[in-house]
């Protein structure tokens, strides 16, 4: 295993932990850089938008309903950006782990059709980030995003939909094969009898849809609820296992870690499945610094990045510009509030094709060219400026080459930004 220096090791701290560093930020040492970004003191940052409910148009009235699909997307769009901002602001880890748990819980506004809905399981992501994963399940389980998402308001007694439960106990607790179809079918019984109103950001319990029979999940047989049901999935013993190595996987590197590094791990997140050990308990390990563990920035991650560089804040650029923006996020394949599936979005190479490439480029001109004019000047058109600007240690001849024939500042900011050096989190 090949050891990064103390300086990249800063960077990945940065680039894991949070959305990139900012302009002087690696000048900092690694243990203050950890600390900070580990701190447990609030975070400022924009309070969330007050969203006013949409009325439903009637049947057949297709100017309303055109309307309220109108200010549908209005809302979406205000609270994508609030989020955008928040991740550029961001100085502690709990909105880089707020955007992991949504893509860990992956639900989509495209189904949900709420931005109501969308905002309060954000807020639960957020408030619950770096806590006890048993707060966090026990919360999603009993999502009102996440319900509609997984049809939870058609599991009822005497019919249950299970993919709630299945989803719960494959891709959010558990993993594949360590379950069996009937902990799917009792888990969905005991699910039954929360439902979604239009009108409310909070799920609703219906007593007589609720199936109160006894059932048997992972061989244990009482009258279990939601909340139950999520503790008995969280007490099987790959469960930790499952929820460090998803962490690890996104936020450090594809490939596993070593058997040692999850002992080390599940130990940290311990019987109070403390999130925030295991963050603390990732950071220190030796395999953090593996110069292996190299991953290909999420396009959201790259976009916030490069943002907070530039010195840019989403909520400050006109209507037109934000659409652009999330227009360009869209075009690489990810958008905030619309994972393409529940299995959340892919990794690595998949970001590398070649029409995200293009769209990269289109959005990294975008960005440079809302560049605050201090953070421009930095640039001055040099190769070396716009590499320290940006939080590299150095380019490759190629790279270095390809920079060296440009002189406006915006389209070599542009450009550097889709460099490999900037692309991959090394």
């Amino acid at each position: 295993m090949g050891e990064i220096t103390e300086r990249a090791a800063v960077r990945r701290l940065h680039d894991r932990f949070g959305f990139g560093p900012r302009p002087g930020a690696l000048d900092v040492g690694f243990e203050t850089t950890a600390a900070r970004l580990f701190s447990t003191a609030a975070e400022v940052g924009a309070p969330p938008p007050v969203l006013p409910a949409l009325e439903m148009p009637a049947k057949g009235d297709k100017e309303a309903k055109k309307a309220a699909n109108k200010s549908r997307a209005k809302q979406e769009l205000g609270v994508s950006t609030w989020w955008l901002d928040r991740m550029v602001a961001g100085e502690r880890a709990t909105e880089r782990l707020t955007w992991f748990w949504h893509g860990h819980f992956a639900t989509s506004n495209q189904k949900v059709r709420s931005a109501q809905l969308m905002l309060a399981q954000n807020q639960v992501f957020r408030a619950n980030a770096r806590g006890s994963f048993t707060a966090l399940a026990r919360a999603m389980i009993m999502d009102a995003a996440l319900i509609k998402w997984l049809d939870g308001n058609d599991n009822r007694k005497g019919s249950p939909n299970e993919n709630l439960a299945r989803e719960f106990l494959e891709l959010f607790t558990l993993g594949i094969g360590h379950y069996a179809e009937v902990d799917v079918f009792e888990g969905a019984r005991a699910l039954t009898g929360w439902t979604v109103r239009r009108t409310s950001a909070k799920p609703v319990f219906r007593a007589k849809r609720h199936d109160d029979d006894p059932k048997t999940i992972f061989g244990k047989t009482g009258d279990f609820d939601a909340e139950a049901f999520a503790e008995l999935a969280l007490a099987k013993q790959e469960s930790a296992a499952f929820v460090v190595g998803r962490l690890w996987f996104r936020l450090v590197s594809p490939a596993p870690p070593p058997a040692a590094t999850v002992e080390r791990l599940v130990a940290a997140y311990g019987s109070k499945r403390d999130i925030q050990a295991v963050l603390q308990a990732i950071a220190a390990d030796p395999a953090f610094r593996d110069s292996a563990a190299g991953m290909v920035k999420q396009p959201v991650e790259w976009a916030v990045g490069l943002m907070r560089a530039l010195g840019i804040k989403p909520s400050a650029l006109d209507d037109k510009t934000k659409l652009k923006l999330l227009a360009g996020l869209k075009g690489m394949g990810q958008v905030p509030f619309r994972p393409p599936s529940v299995g959340g979005w892919p990794s690595g190479a998949s970001w590398l094709t070649t029409s995200a490439g293009v769209a990269r480029l289109q959005l990294a001109q975008l960005l440079a060219n809302h560049a605050e004019a201090g953070q421009l000047a930095r640039s001055s058109a040099r190769v070396d400026g716009v590499r320290v600007l940006l939080g590299v240690d150095a380019w490759t001849d190629r790279t270095r080459n390809a920079l060296a024939g440009l002189t406006d500042p915006a389209q070599l900011i542009a450009v550097a930004a889709c460099a490999p050096e900037y692309v991959v989190s090394g």
